[in-house]
């Protein structure tokens, strides 16, 4: 296992984080396969996890918890907030309000006092930066987070937060955890340039662009990622974008072969050799499913292997952009674009 350090904050964290997003219901992982995978992911070099409240409703946050338990000063611990928890209009957002609650309610599913790195799930369009970035400095403060970032923030999102941190002398974000992979490398236009020049690090989800690049999607074989049993729109093959989708995947099959990789080596190996990136997050289901992601921890991908995979899918290049979760709303509420 490889390790970086996280922006500039001087904590080493190892290049794949342990998403827990599939622990609890959405992944029917149980609590002993939950603790089985944190166990082998810690005996394989990885030191961050990244959960947030939203996964399974609470339930991930609570199966990481009893999972770490003994050994939380060994761990950097990451979670997330903002998305909706239940139906009332005010748990949900980025306001003071809602993150000081939420925080608590996290703390306790997790059975921590504090988390290191506590993040904004997606941009919330109603709340002023200084709102966010003060509550957030308050918590900091208070020894209840140690860092915070942000997580699917569209590059102008990211450089006004910084501004508003500067202006009005509060912490800043340290981190940007964004969707990255071979077949959707959109953030090399705007967000990873922007990063770079803020110093933050950069925590990578979907690497495997939701099994696309693990090998459960191949022409004429059944789809095999437990992701098409949720979202079966995106890989209907009927569809032109997912036939795009396939047609690439099919290439760099062949040029994994080639290069006498998997294709999870070459998509991990890919996304974590961007200068940019800190760490690419994993979501195993299964502790199968982590040790074949595991193998390609120390993978490194040389500049032959790069430039075809840019042949393949080119530099900036979204091949599924509607998936990206970072559309600015006025291009999806046409209320906000017109008077």
């Amino acid at each position: 296992m490889q390790y970086r350090t996280l922006g500039r904050t001087g904590v080493q964290v190892s290049t794949l984080v342990l998403g827990a997003m599939n622990f609890g219901g959405l992944g029917r992982t149980t609590q002993d396969e939950a603790t089985a995978i944190v166990d082998a992911a810690l005996e394989g070099g990885i030191n961050l996890i990244d959960t947030a409240d939203r996964y399974s409703d609470g339930e991930s946050e609570e199966l990481v918890g009893k999972a770490i338990a003994g050994r939380r000063d060994d761990i950097v611990l990451a979670t997330k907030a903002g998305m909706p928890m239940g139906t009332e209009r005010n748990h949900q957002g980025s306001s003071r309000r809602w993150l000081v609650t939420e925080l608590d309610n996290s703390l306790r599913r997790l059975g921590v006092d504090h988390v290191d790195l506590y993040q904004i799930h997606r941009w919330d369009p109603s709340t002023s930066d200084e709102e966010t970035l003060s509550a957030l400095t308050d918590l900091q403060r208070a020894g209840k987070i140690r860092y915070f970032g942000s997580s699917t923030f569209p590059a102008y999102r990211i450089v006004q937060a910084q501004w508003a941190a500067r202006e009005h002398h509060l912490s800043r974000y340290v981190t940007e955890q964004p969707s990255y992979s071979i077949l959707q490398r959109g953030i090399e236009t705007h967000v990873l340039p922007v990063t770079e020049q803020y110093g933050t690090g950069v925590l990578a989800w979907s690497p495997l662009a939701s099994g696309w690049l693990s090998g459960a999607v191949r022409e004429g074989r059944e789809v095999s990622t437990n992701r098409s049993k949720i979202l079966p729109e995106r890989f209907d093959l009927t569809i032109p974008a997912n036939r795009a989708r396939l047609d690439a995947v099919e290439q760099l099959a062949t040029l994994a072969d080639e290069a006498g990789l998997t294709m999870i080596q070459l998509a991990l190996g890919f996304v974590t050799a961007h200068p940019a990136v800190t760490s690419a997050i994993i979501g195993p289901r299964t502790p199968e499913h982590l040790h074949s992601q595991l193998a390609a921890a120390d993978t490194v991908l040389s500049a032959d292997v790069l430039d075809a995979i840019d042949a393949i899918v080119a530099p900036g290049v979204d091949l599924a952009p509607h998936e990206k979760h970072d559309t600015p709303p006025a291009l999806l509420d046409p209320s906000l674009r017109r008077r």
